[in-house]
């Protein structure tokens, strides 16, 4: 049999020699490291950058609100004008900003948003978090067609949750695509929020399901378009995260226990300040683009 010769480093290879098997090293030889093998990727700078929240007076939008004010960013909380009190309070706790009465489905309003955004630093944040839920099942109970879900209805949820949604993305895209790039050629990110009712939604959420399956199904196709202008696309699809909209007081907490039974692990709903350190690091994160991820404890929802 041949001699066996023992490499200096790198991974042995096989090589098959008239006098047997040799083992030999793919490298032979190495010099000295003359730089890092591990680097922090390129972050999208928020300090000092203009940001968008939608929904931001409550919930999902209240938490990425002071998510991004902690990271520096000057936001504008977009929402319904009764909540206008509710977001000067935040503004007031996290040191300023602005609050824009907005309906996501008007194109003015946005556009007063955005300018508002870049009168205190140049976008590249966007948040959508706005949205509503219906609960009605296809058809009624008495076999007439009066009893079939309201066409209106699922109109208005398809409008605000999903068309909401992409107007402000095309929109506020419009207005970063004119930022100086910074070095990795990014101009700004978009982070929208979907629900697991995109994907598994319960017996009557149909139209909540369609409107978010539909932020979902757009999300590549956005990012994509996006791309030739430095601008990233990415959706969050949040199971049971614990928000206002559940109510208060000892029968609330109840509900919340008994939803919380149907998680994985951990065995408890949500806390939106998880979705906020999501929503921050889909933003920041350079080559993260295209994405829909869930948070959700790994749950998956059943019919009903």
């Amino acid at each position: 049999m041949g001699s066996r010769r023992r490499p200096t480093l790198g991974v042995e290879r096989v090589g098959r020699t008239t006098a047997g098997l040799a083992v030999e090293p793919v490298l032979s030889r190495a010099g000295a490291l003359d730089h890092p093998v591990n680097t922090v990727p390129a972050m999208l700078e928020l300090n000092g950058a203009s940001a968008l929240v939608t929904g931001g007076a409550s919930g999902l939008g209240e938490a990425t609100v002071r998510a991004l004010a902690e990271a520096g960013s000057k936001v504008v909380i977009m929402d319904l004008g009764h909540q206008k009190e509710k977001a000067d309070a935040i503004l007031a706790e996290i040191g300023g900003g602005a609050f824009v009465e907005c309906d996501v489905t008007n194109t003015d309003q946005v556009i007063a948003s955005i300018d508002a955004a870049k009168e205190m630093g140049p976008l590249r944040a966007v948040i959508n978090s706005a949205g509503i839920g219906w609960a009605t099942r296809t058809i009624g109970r008495d076999g007439t067609y009066e009893s079939a879900h309201d066409l209106e209805i699922f109109r208005k949820v398809v409008e605000i949750n999903l068309i909401g949604t992409f107007n402000v993305c095309r929109l506020a895209a419009t207005a970063m695509s004119q930022n100086e790039p910074d070095e990795d050629g990014a101009r700004g990110a978009l982070v929208n929020t979907a629900s697991v009712a995109a994907l598994e939604g319960q017996i009557g959420q149909v139209s909540y399901t369609a409107s978010k399956a539909g932020v979902v199904g757009m999300t590549l196709t956005i990012a994509r378009d996006l791309a030739a202008v430095g601008i990233r696309c990415n959706t969050i699809i949040p199971g049971l995260i614990d928000t206002p909209i559940y109510g208060q007081g000892e029968a609330a907490e109840q509900f919340k226990e008994k939803l919380g039974a149907g998680t994985l692990f951990p065995k408890r709903l949500g806390k939106a300040s998880e979705y906020a350190s999501l929503a921050l690091e889909l933003l920041r994160n350079s080559y993260i683009n295209g994405e829909s991820v869930r948070i959700d404890s790994g749950m998956r929802m059943q019919p009903k």
